[in-house]
């Protein structure tokens, strides 16, 4: 019972170490998967904890569960919209591109290290799977919201690479195993088994578990429970079959996010906390695991491998997969810059170990190395980047509070909550006025303690809460007129957007004619969204920009893939 109490001791106090370090890790900008990996290895064996952990198949079972119920929230967060934009692009990158990835860093290896060229390629295997969650939770707390199109890609695609990276892996060892030199066609069977499987599996398993979840009566906090029993389940089975159950886990996500099962919004929360505590646990884990003073002997390798893998292999793999796609060149060199290693290259570098590869040590040193130098490197940098190449937005703003009323949010109705700033555009407003606003309805305002009925409450002022039953659909327009805007870290929307925001449907003859800019022959009948459609060669997103002469237009809005709302900026020698 002592050692029991003495582990949960150990354990508890490392968590709450690694929560507090991420409150600091905010305002230095440093990655908080860093932060993790770091308190890890200040409680290791060669830290001031001195704790020794070396069981190489409790790190693996803890690393591969972890990994699938962060997978899991993944697939949740998976937003529909998202396939709009970037689903082809994505699923390009999360195979082709872990595949060139792995070659050309393998090829680099073997011939930096003397390997063998399996062995060289099952280095690129273990570190051709990126990890975007830290980009993610870094840029939300810098205020950072990138462009639909690379954000949306950037997170498909690292939610999907892993069963790519995962079968690369499988498929080297088992040629290294069977005394292979060089790699062959029987890896192809085994490809279309796992994410032929995975694949089946996860979308049937996805759609099951939404039935499920919409049948059963239970209670509030029992369907995010459930929804992580089966989804660890369909992983098992999936794996047991010997498919991808890494893939189909995300799959499950990404389902059960299309088909809003009862208490859609209840589940997300819940499963963001358990992903947190996933990544928490398996970092602080694998910064136990290593140990720094045996890593020394191979740094210089590892830190040559890790500026291959980002200034060539993953920007080679990057360039080839968006031919087809007319990424911009702005957004090209984000998403290859953004090739941040995580959690998965250590737990792979496990498997030559558990496989009993000759070279298997040194891959795990290399693999600690690589998530080093990039987490640091790439990490710390991606914000001034994103600045830097004008892939920032205005970050859409949303209710403080949120409580669903019916099981289905997609078409049903949830009370949002507003905490009234300075900066809200519905200052002076009656609170029952804005039930001209879609089909919102305030309900009630809290002001100085009291609660109030809207049409007794009086104009709204700074310090109020305000509370309105709405659609999802009025969220945007609500959060125009109600959400405070006062932290100095959110780009301004006139700054970017201009001054003057026009209707999609606004005639471009008319709009050149107001400012004196000329139109080519053929084009005056068009509408501002016709005109931005014509001219962008990618599909259009929010914070798009096309030429007018000597305007500039934004596109401000889209609903459905029809362009709404375009902003107008103006020079101010014009």
């Amino acid at each position: 019972m002592t050692d029991i109490d003495q582990l949960v001791l150990i354990g508890a106090a490392l968590l709450l170490v690694a929560i507090l370090a991420s409150a600091l890790s905010y305002r230095i900008g440093m990655p908080l998967l860093l932060v993790f990996l770091a308190v890890g290895m200040l409680a290791g064996e060669d830290g001031p904890g001195g704790i020794v952990f070396n069981d190489l198949d409790i790190a693996y079972a803890v690393g591969s569960v972890t990994l699938a119920v962060i997978l899991l929230n993944g697939g949740l967060n998976t937003r529909s919209e998202t396939f709009r934009t970037s689903l082809r692009p994505a699923f390009v990158l999360a195979t082709l591109g872990v595949l060139i990835t792995c070659v050309v860093l393998g090829l680099f290896a073997a011939w930096l290290l003397d390997l063998s060229l399996l062995e060289g390629l099952l280095v690129g295997a273990v570190v051709g799977s990126t990890d975007a969650a830290a980009v993610f939770a870094l840029l939300r707390a810098r205020g950072l919201q990138l462009k639909e199109r690379v954000a949306a890609t950037l997170e498909m695609e690292s939610g999907s690479n892993d069963p790519m990276a995962i079968f690369l892996t499988i498929a080297v060892i088992e040629l290294l195993v069977a005394e292979h030199r060089v790699p062959n066609l029987d890896i192809l069977p085994l490809f279309v088994q796992q994410m032929g499987i995975g694949l089946v599996a996860g979308i049937g398993g996805g759609y099951a578990l939404a039935w499920l979840t919409n049948r059963l009566s239970l209670e509030r906090g029992m369907y995010p429970l459930l929804v992580l029993a089966g989804g660890l389940a369909i992983y098992g089975l999936t794996t047991v079959l010997g498919g991808s159950g890494f893939l189909a886990i995300y799959l499950i996500g990404v389902v059960l996010r299309h088909r809003s099962p009862r208490e859609s919004h209840n589940i997300l929360q819940v499963h963001n906390g358990f992903a947190w505590l996933a990544q928490i646990g398996m970092f602080l884990m694998l910064g136990l695991l290593a140990t720094p003073t045996g890593l020394i002997a191979d740094a210089p390798a590892a830190f040559a491998i890790a500026l291959i893998l980002m200034f060539v292999a993953r920007p080679i793999a990057v360039a080839v997969c968006l031919i087809p796609f007319r990424f911009p060149w702005r957004e090209q060199l984000f998403i290859a810059w953004v090739g941040l290693r995580g959690a998965v290259p250590i737990i792979l570098a496990l498997f030559p170990l558990l496989a009993g590869i000759a070279q298997a040590e040194l891959i795990l040193d290399l693999a600690f190395f690589v998530v080093l130098i990039s987490l640091t490197v790439q990490g710390w940098t991606i914000p001034r980047l994103a600045r830097r190449l004008r892939l920032e937005v205005p970050a859409k703003p949303g209710p403080d509070e949120r409580l669903e009323l019916t099981p289905a949010p997609a078409d049903g109705h949830a009370i949002l909550g507003y905490h009234l700033g300075t900066s809200t555009r519905a200052l002076g407003r009656r609170a029952s006025d804005l039930r001209n606003s879609g089909d919102a309805w305030a309900v009630a305002v809290l002001r100085d303690g009291r609660t109030l009925m809207p049409e007794v409450a009086g104009p709204l002022a700074p310090g109020d809460w305000l509370y309105l039953v709405a659609k999802d659909a009025d969220t945007a327009t609500l959060g125009d007129l109600l959400a405070s805007r006062e932290a100095p870290e959110f780009l301004d929307e006139r700054v970017f957007f201009g001054d003057f925001i026009l209707n999609g449907s606004a005639p471009l003859g008319a709009v050149a004619a107001q400012y004196g800019q000329p139109v080519q022959d053929g084009m005056e009948g068009m509408t501002l969204e016709q005109f931005m459609c014509a001219r962008l060669d990618e599909l259009p997103v929010v914070g798009d920009r096309v030429r007018l002469g000597k305007l500039e237009l934004v596109i401000r809005d889209i609903r459905g893939n029809k362009i709404t709302q375009v902003g107008l900026r103006i020079p101010t020698h014009l």
